[in-house]
């Protein structure tokens, strides 16, 4: 297994175990099972394991799986806070509390605000002392790093970095995301300032692995040297040194055995030309049922109105390549969980946009379309659900 560090020199597997799709049997989590999977990505140098504390039952899963084997002491728990139901520092006790108690454990390594959508929704939880509770904790030992997770534009994901010290984020990352969500722009500026970023969503929950495009897989087949679609997504990110580890929802041996395989020969800067070449191609092999041929530069932003253009553009895109459910919740997370909407009905066809696309889009009308398959009535549901739970 190859390390990389995180904030306070510490090391950290390239490979992360992410804890949120472990085999159920009846409806709980298959124990047994999920035990003989964290034993062998542990056997194999995995040593960063990521829960949450809405994930059913897999704190308390993972608690027990490591209380019996003994393994506590040699691994990283990486868990979160559900800082959208927090109304107090005393709510923020009342769940870590629960959290310690599933886990079996009397410190986290690794603490995150889940869902951190932007610097004011975290200036909110600072106005309820929450970032006091948490250096009050690290002092205790009891939480050793504090970051958080983000899905969301870059442009925010960058105020968010300059909001508070961080010592570590997760973000949504893959060559196909590489410049929607935080992106590349987000990754960097978290390197700048010496940030630790751990990936999610490597395979963009599958995609990259079962949904490709027949095209998709040609290129991969012709290519040398010979890797499955898997491997290549995760070559691609380790190949940046600016990833610090990518996590993967691993519920099966095969799957553990082959990644870890993965991560031990994998390291930062290996990647050729003609293999970043090729990565392009499978990337426009997908995108080929692209509705709008947006980059993600974010030359049209800022808008004035406050528009997430590319955001938006990146959800209609979904909607033809990926259905309507994973269209309609990447949008709803990128424009309206949030303080302020940057939903595409805000649009009043300024143009000011336009002068600045290197793609020569009409990005007023595209918009309107956009706006017209979003934003129909799931969408205007969420709307009104959306500022209660920004208040919570």
């Amino acid at each position: 297994m190859n390390y990389r560090k995180d904030r306070l020199g510490g090391d950290i597997s390239i490979l992360g175990f992410g804890c949120m799709r472990f085999t159920t049997k009846a409806g709980r989590i298959d124990l047994d099972k999920a035990q003989e999977e964290i034993l062998a990505a542990f056997e194999a140098g995995v040593n960063y394991y990521d829960t949450a504390y809405i994930y059913p039952g897999s704190e308390a899963a993972i608690g027990e799986i490591f209380e019996r084997t003994g393994i506590r002491d040699k691994i990283k728990i990486a868990t979160k806070l559900p800082q959208y139901l927090i109304k107090s520092r005393e709510a923020a006790e009342k769940i870590f509390t629960e959290e310690l108690r599933r886990l079996r454990t009397d410190h986290v390594d690794y603490y995150l605000m889940h869902m951190l959508s932007s610097a004011q929704t975290w200036q909110r939880l600072c106005s309820l002392g929450i970032d006091e509770w948490l250096r009050e904790k690290q002092a205790a030992g009891q939480i050793r790093q504090v970051g958080f997770s983000y899905h969301g534009n870059s442009d925010a994901f960058c105020e968010l970095l300059d909001a508070w010290d961080w010592d570590f984020c997760q973000i949504q990352y893959n060559y196909l995301d590489e410049h929607s969500q935080a992106g590349r722009t987000g990754l960097e500026k978290a390197a700048e300032k010496g940030i630790p970023v751990i990936i999610m969503e490597p395979l963009r929950g599958g995609k990259l692995v079962n949904k490709l495009p027949a095209a998709a897989l040609r290129a991969f087949e012709s290519h040398e040297p010979k890797r499955s679609p898997a491997e290549w997504a995760f070559k691609w990110l380790w190949d940046q040194p600016e990833v610090t580890c990518v996590l993967s929802g691993m519920n099966s041996l095969q799957m553990v055995r082959e990644n870890c395989e993965s991560a031990a020969a994998s390291a930062a800067g290996e990647l050729t030309e003609a293999d970043r070449d090729m990565l392009k191609k499978v990337v426009a092999a997908i995108n080929e049922k692209m509705k709008v041929g947006c980059t993600g530069c974010r030359y049209c932003m800022p808008c004035p109105k406050g528009v997430d253009i590319p955001g938006t553009f990146a959800a209609y895109n979904t909607r033809y390549s990926e259905g309507w459910f994973e269209a309609e919740r990447e949008y709803v997370m990128c424009t309206l969980l949030r303080k302020v909407p940057t939903s595409a009905s805000l649009c009043v066809r300024c143009g000011k946009c336009e002068q600045h696309c290197p793609q020569g889009i009409a990005i007023r009308d595209e918009l309107e379309g956009a706006r017209k398959v979003l934003e129909g009535v799931p969408y205007k549901i969420a709307k009104v659900f959306a500022p209660l739970v920004m208040k919570q």
